[in-house]
């Protein structure tokens, strides 16, 4: 089944939008953990400012499934990147004479407002796929990959921007900068959208968000272990260690560590985006049966595993800095973004895969909700395992989390009952 020219360019300008929003997003997110851990925050202060952020892409998502189904794709799309755009706006109002508690609270309300678009603009992303891709020859995998993939390939590119922008034009010109770029390109994509993107239903009930399938509901709780491991070292924990590590405690050595901390998590999130991408051909879905995709998402999920294993094994053996952990820690990471990546990516071709079209909006809202709890948790430990027990515990809560994630992912089927309507 071929799609209409029209499909295309709906596709490839939901792409675009989407990437303009995640370069935004990576910057924003280094930007907040770097300036305010130069101020003196703790770990756990740190995670705090992350938590609404979290939150609120929780309720938005099972929220939005229902919006768009009511409202439509198109306005749920442009509603998150406006809204990204009056975040950056309102971060850039942020006062350094605050008191801390004062600048907490302030910082958490827009990051909060934040993660209401970025759900936003990831459902509404991830949905029009389901309705734009080829049906044929492993096309909906393929399409959503190259989405997904380049999505955070963007995102990495982000980090190194923020952090770049924060050593050059500091904290309040950077965010204007970003707020000026994304106001530009939305007006453009609101502009030049073509014909493609399903309008809303009046008939849509809220109550349709909760799925019915138990596929999507065991997926949906497997992700939540699977971006809490993911979280729970890539929040706090490591950037904070990297720093400990690479700065000399001056103005120059601070800089000169946003710089290299910002490159290594720009090479990670690209790397993972990459490998993302480029999913469909490691698992040959072109000439492999759904069953065997499904199969393959527990034995990923345990590959995925001995990473955080062997790294926190590596922590316990030297409790102090050395060059040799630091090493270890950086390849390790690179690695354990690889398999990542191809587990994340068949968690999303399978979402669609189970969803029905008519309900898509539904069970991707639902099930990147549960994407957003397992980042709450893992944000959440974060900055408490870093601060309680340091590489070893944190490294080791993402050990245990992978392993919960591989035996969900066990209950999986490839015949699984055809939910009520």
């Amino acid at each position: 089944m071929s799609r209409k020219p029209e499909g295309l360019s709906a596709y490839i300008a939901v792409t675009a939008a989407y990437w303009a929003f995640m370069l935004t997003d990576g910057g924003l997110r280094m930007l907040v953990l770097l300036h305010f851990h130069t101020l003196g925050f703790s770990p756990v202060q740190l995670a705090n400012l992350f938590i609404l952020y979290e939150v609120a892409g929780m309720v938005t998502n099972l929220a939005a499934g229902w919006i768009a189904a009511r409202f439509g794709l198109a306005a749920t799309l442009y509603a998150g990147l406006a809204l990204q755009v009056a975040a950056l706006l309102a971060l850039s109002r942020l006062d350094p004479s605050w008191a801390v508690g004062a600048s907490v609270i302030f910082v958490m309300c827009v990051q909060g407002a934040s993660g209401v678009a970025k759900d936003l603009a990831k459902m509404s992303s991830k949905s029009a796929v389901k309705l734009l891709a080829p049906g044929d020859g492993g096309g909906l995998f393929r399409w959503v990959a190259l989405l997904t993939g380049s999505k955070n390939a963007i995102k990495g590119a982000g980090f190194l921007l923020g952090a770049a922008l924060l050593a050059s034009l500091g904290f309040r010109g950077a965010v204007l900068g970003m707020a000026a770029v994304l106001a530009v390109i939305l007006m453009l994509v609101v502009a030049f959208m073509p014909p493609g993107l399903p309008g809303g239903r009046k008939g849509a009930r809220f109550s349709e968000v909760f799925s019915k399938s138990a596929n999507v509901n065991w997926l949906s709780a497997a992700r939540v272990f699977l971006f809490g491991a993911r979280d729970v070292w890539f929040v706090v924990g490591i950037p904070i260690y990297f720093h400990a590590v690479l700065s000399d405690g001056t103005e120059a050595g601070d800089r000169a560590a946003f710089f290299l901390i910002g490159g290594f998590m720009a090479v990670w999130v690209m790397l993972y985006g990459a490998v993302q991408a480029s999913a469909p051909k490691i698992l040959h879905t072109a000439s492999r049966p759904e069953s065997t995709l499904i199969g393959a998402a527990r034995n990923w999920a345990g590959l995925l595993f001995t990473v955080p294993a062997a790294l926190c094994v590596a922590s316990l053996l030297s409790p102090e800095p050395a060059p040799w952990l630091t090493v270890t820690l950086v390849a390790g990471l690179l690695v354990f973004g690889a398999l990542f990546a191809v587990n994340s990516a068949l968690h999303s071709y399978l979402i669609l895969a189970f969803s029905r079209s008519e309900r898509v909006t539904m069970d991707v809202g639902f099930y990147y909700m549960a994407n957003a709890g397992g980042r709450l948790i893992g944000t959440l430990l974060s900055g408490l395992t870093y601060q309680i027990g340091g590489l070893s515990l944190m490294l080791g809560t993402a050990a245990a989390m992978v392993a919960l994630a591989a035996l969900v992912s066990g209950r999986l089927t490839s015949h699984p009952a055809i939910p009520a309507a």
